[in-house]
């Protein structure tokens, strides 16, 4: 009975089996990858921005041997040198050298022919100037009526532009520096074309040789100067900048237009001269020189 009450114990012993791992290293793999392809596009990046003087730099930072960089003289490059290669001459001839070292080529700038050819560039712009504002005249039925009195020529100092008189039509009142209607209509019309170049303006006043009897002492002279002075305010009227005018000047009968008839109307004229450079640094030279000797000139004058 006491051994049919006994039971077996029975032990189970699980016996557990490791798995293959799937293991690690292709992720480490994949990581090397993704930071190479990175640097390599970071390297695109740099060198796509970076402008070619940069590069030159440091390509020329490269070439230069550390040893040659901070201490100058030669380098392994040298034809001495006992280590051979090196430097940009296969033959060792030459050896390597400290780029800083090389005297930098001397360049030499020809003034004469900077000047001629601005110069020109500036007579051209003239020429097309004139173009343009025969063009004007011709287009302009209030223009072309008075074309006969409006003369264009290019001279010495610039491009010049005359309002002469003419016998049955005056630019301003007899003896007066009172403009015409008509006189300053063509005014504003000149005023507009000449706004549009950078040249300084130059104006002067012209009369016959007829004499002008005042008893106040006024004369062509003054008469001359208000006839120019009062241009110019029909030219910055008819839109022109006030900055661009440099010159204002009466010359009375000193400088005829027809010089076989001194009591001719056509020297009874306005001329306004659109400047060259040459004519602006003479004018700028004479008012500088004027300023300066004006100090020394009142010092001499004091007791």
């Amino acid at each position: 009975m006491a051994d049919d009450g006994m039971r077996p114990i029975v032990v189970r012993r699980i016996t557990k089996t490791k798995r293959a791992a799937h293991g690690g290293a292709w992720k480490i793999a994949y990581a090397d990858f993704v930071t190479a392809m990175m640097a390599f596009f970071l390297l695109m990046w740099l060198l796509g921005s970076t402008t070619r003087g940069d590069l030159d730099g440091i390509a020329e930072y490269f070439k230069t041997p550390l040893k040659v960089a901070m201490l100058g003289g030669s380098g392994s490059g040298d034809s001495s040198s006992v280590v051979t290669g090196g430097g940009t001459d296969l033959t060792r001839r030459d050896g390597q050298v400290k780029r800083g070292a090389i005297p930098p080529e001397r360049q030499s700038y020809d003034l004469k022919a900077a000047k001629a050819a601005l110069e020109k560039q500036e007579a051209a712009r003239l020429a097309s100037l004139k173009s343009k504002i025969e063009r004007v005249i011709e287009d302009n039925p209030l223009l072309n009526k008075y074309k006969n009195q409006l003369l264009l020529d290019i001279t010495s100092e610039g491009l010049r532009i005359q309002i002469v008189d003419e016998q049955q039509r005056p630019m301003f009142a007899l003896a007066k520096a009172e403009l015409k209607p008509y006189t300053r209509e063509i005014l504003h019309v000149i005023g507009i074309v000449l706004n549009e170049v950078p040249n300084r303006i130059g104006v002067s006043g012209h009369t016959d040789a007829t004499p002008y009897s005042s008893d106040t002492g006024y004369s062509n002279w003054e008469l001359s100067a208000d006839r120019a002075n009062a241009c110019r305010r029909e030219l910055v009227s008819g839109g022109m900048s006030d900055a661009k005018i440099m010159r204002v000047v009466g010359l009375a009968s000193a400088a005829h237009l027809d010089r076989d008839d001194p009591y001719s109307p056509n020297n009874r004229r306005i001329s306004i001269i659109v400047m060259n450079k040459k004519t602006e640094e003479a004018v700028m030279r004479d008012s500088t020189s004027m300023q300066v000797g004006a100090p020394a000139a009142a010092a001499q004058a004091a007791p």
